[in-house]
């Protein structure tokens, strides 16, 4: 039985009706990538306010690994609101607070003792990872990757990569920001190894710290496990491996930002337990909390202890309805069950889409991504390898009106990702890629 029920047009009157409304009364710098308005959402699927049932591959931008309004994490926030709205960390504690940060620092990464703060989003907590990384260190600087989406605050909005949509206009930026290769295996030089490329990815790095930047200057290195904007590119191993020796020998902190990458997207809690790595400082986000607002840095004791009293903290920073749902989330995130579960979705997707490689050998030039987190990248030309954006927004609009709910990713914004609940059935992971098949196939055809 299908998940996706269309009983009008994409989008249908009563959501063209309210995206009007909001088009008139919002600032057109707030992104809106779709033209549905959604009332409801169950698991992986939503429902909008037309009455149409979408397959929902977007997630939230990846902040919903347990599904639109898991019970168990729904009951815990009916429950919590009963007790305490708000109180404000600073003021007083209160015990959802201490059990996130409790339960992040039994199972973060590292055999030392840890400590965590709570944030309101993944920005906010990289911002702060970097202030916790300064204070230590005693030094300004930061070595950042190409590629790399850290945030749109100031700061890390100079430290995020992709200028045309993220940074236009908005500078001065932050400065002692320096901007490295990030191995993209797909884009290396034709006819170089992928052993050979990592080696000389590796010897641009040594040569920042000699050219760009003293180590001794460097108060960390800012990584994403898995580039998420940048079209979900995983770090290779040896690489950073690499990363972690010389933040070791000079003394940079090495910060692993799992904004998107970790809580389960890659059928680990934390993307980084696919390496030989343990990172100083781990930046958590999106799905830790099912939803709600809540981001996290987890550390080293002795790091996170750097900032003077004051120095870190929100008026909503842990929220207690966001750490009430946390609790739950990351109790879940960290099960066996999910994660064996999240593994096999993984499966199952990457056979679809190298299925549909296969088929459309001509666009899809590249298939890849780390467990259930998975993207496609389509080129003009796999030869060339040409980014095609054009073809990629025609896809997901192609998607989307045959119910199915799918976002670009990529540098140049030529890759379609894939961030659905990792609660999903097989039956909708099957209904959904027979639904992009026949989007690839009618945007193909259109610009042919």
């Amino acid at each position: 039985m299908s998940t996706i029920k269309l009983v009008t047009a994409v989008p249908g009157p009563n959501s063209m009706a309210l995206v009007a409304r909001r088009d008139a009364a919002v600032s057109r710098g707030s992104a809106r990538l779709t033209g549905i308005a959604v009332a409801s959402g169950d698991g992986a699927a939503v429902t909008d306010v037309d009455g149409n049932t979408f397959l929902d591959f977007a997630g939230g931008i990846g902040t919903l690994a347990l599904g639109h309004t898991p019970p168990e994490v729904v009951d815990a926030i009916r429950a919590q609101t009963g007790e305490l709205i708000h109180m404000c960390s600073i003021v007083a504690c209160y015990p959802p607070y201490v059990e996130v940060c409790e339960r992040l620092n039994a199972l973060a990464p590292g055999d030392f003792a840890k400590k965590t703060t709570l944030l309101n989003s993944g920005a906010e907590a990289v911002e702060a990872a970097v202030k916790v990384a300064r204070a230590h260190t005693r030094r300004q600087a930061l070595i950042v990757f190409e590629g790399a989406y850290h945030g749109r605050t100031n700061l890390t909005m100079a430290m995020t990569s992709k200028y045309a949509l993220f940074k236009q206009g908005f500078g001065p930026f932050a400065g002692e920001v320096y901007r490295l290769p990030f191995p993209n295996l797909y884009r290396r030089p034709t006819g170089l190894s992928e052993d050979a490329y990592i080696d000389h990815c590796i010897a641009q790095f040594d040569h920042a710290l000699v050219a760009q930047v003293a180590p001794d200057a460097v108060a960390a290195v800012v990584v994403e496990t898995v580039q998420g904007e940048g079209g979900f590119l995983p770090l290779p191993p040896r690489f950073a491996e690499h990363l972690r020796a010389r933040c070791s020998e000079h003394g940079m902190l090495y910060i692993a930002d799992e904004v998107q990458a970790g809580m389960g997207r890659t059928a680990r809690l934390f993307a980084i337990e696919h390496y030989a790595v343990v990172p100083d400082i781990i930046v958590s986000g999106k799905s830790i909390a099912s939803g709600l607002p809540l981001a996290a840095i987890t550390g080293r004791a002795e790091i996170m202890d750097a900032p003077h009293p004051g120095g870190l903290g929100g008026t909503y920073s842990g929220n207690p309805l966001a750490c009430a749902a946390a609790v739950v989330s990351i109790d879940t995130l960290a099960s066996a069950a999910f994660q064996q579960r999240a593994e096999a979705v993984g499966v199952r997707l990457r056979a679809h889409l190298d299925g549909l490689r296969s088929t459309f050998p001509d666009i899809i030039g590249d298939v890849r991504g780390l467990g259930p987190m998975l993207a496609i990248e389509l080129v003009k030309d796999p030869v060339t390898r040409a980014p095609d954006p054009e073809l990629t927004n025609a896809i997901n609009a192609e998607n989307l009106k045959r119910g199915l709910i799918t976002l670009r990713a990529g540098l140049y914004g030529n890759c379609v990702r894939f961030l659905p609940a990792l609660t999903i059935t097989d039956a909708q992971i099957d209904e959904g890629m027979a639904v992009l098949a026949e989007g690839i196939a009618a945007a193909r055809a259109a610009r042919a």
